[in-house]
């Protein structure tokens, strides 16, 4: 069974600059003004955080907290509880997957990047640093993958797309980041293809990619809200490797999302 996300909530972008300080985000208003957030909400990771957006959520206690990627519009909930994993996790910044077909661009899917709050506490040595000195290090990314901390990377289908589609473009990624691969990779990696092979990837479709540890990822799909169980475990310290520097390495495959994560990670480590 999948669970089903409903929500009142909408959120519209907006130019003026205003800030929400001291206040705590779990007690929303009928209406509540946020600015330049790709960011987590302030009581998970830090009492004074700047939004990129007006966030309008209903009294409702059902309604969730989102923050939207403005390039495509995929609203991203601010935390979500995710199949395997022992903690609720705090979104971090989003970005969106662009391929180039005849010269034009093609927004395939929005992205957004949850980390469990002691993710934080590894990363004390960059506190201070600016959003381009974090964008920068590609230690600091390593610190975070290798951190036994639960991290997810939700990807939401803003077109329609056949798993193997999919598939292809995601190995290409991942393939030539393994330069020797074991015989555990290989398998591994056959394992990892057949989620997607046959598989319809409609627009709104959620992919979570869980790294529990190091070793251990859990791929969740859902067509129908958040996820309720996991649809394949990938245990390949290589391919997981491989994997987050698709997305957190030095040529990432949305530059957006590793920015806004980047933006995000300034903010909570001031």
């Amino acid at each position: 069974m999948v669970g089903t996300i409903t929500s009142q909530c909408s959120l519209i972008p907006t130019k003026p600059k205003t800030f929400l300080r001291g206040r705590n985000p779990t007690r929303f208003f009928s209406q509540i003004h946020l600015r330049n957030v790709n960011l987590p909400p302030l009581s998970t990771f830090h009492t004074n955080l700047r939004t990129h957006f007006i966030l309008k959520a209903a009294s409702s206690v059902d309604s969730a907290e989102y923050v939207v990627e403005p390039a495509t519009n995929v609203k991203f909930q601010t935390t979500v509880s995710l199949p395997g994993c022992s903690n609720s996790l705090a979104l971090l910044g989003t970005g969106y997957r662009e391929k180039v077909f005849a010269i034009i661009g093609v927004k395939v899917y929005a992205a957004g990047f949850y980390a469990n709050k002691s993710a934080i506490e590894k990363l004390n040595a960059w506190k201070g640093r600016s959003a381009t000195d974090i964008q920068l290090d590609s230690s600091l990314f390593a610190t975070i993958f290798q951190a036994p901390v639960e991290k997810s990377l939700q990807i939401v289908m803003v077109r329609d797309v056949d798993g193997k589609t999919f598939w292809d473009a995601l190995d290409d990624a991942v393939s030539p980041r393994i330069k020797a691969p074991s015989p555990v990779d290989e398998s591994t990696l056959s394992i990892f293809r057949r989620i997607f092979q046959g598989r319809s990837l409609r627009k709104g479709t959620f992919i979570f990619l869980t790294w529990v540890d190091p070793s251990k990822m859990l791929v969740c799909i859902s067509s129908n809200g958040l996820p309720s169980t996991v649809d394949a475990t990938i245990e390949s310290v290589n391919i997981n490797k491989a994997l987050f520097d698709v997305f957190f390495g030095d040529a990432p495959v949305s530059p957006s999302l590793k920015a806004s994560v980047a933006e995000g990670l300034s903010v909570v480590l001031k």
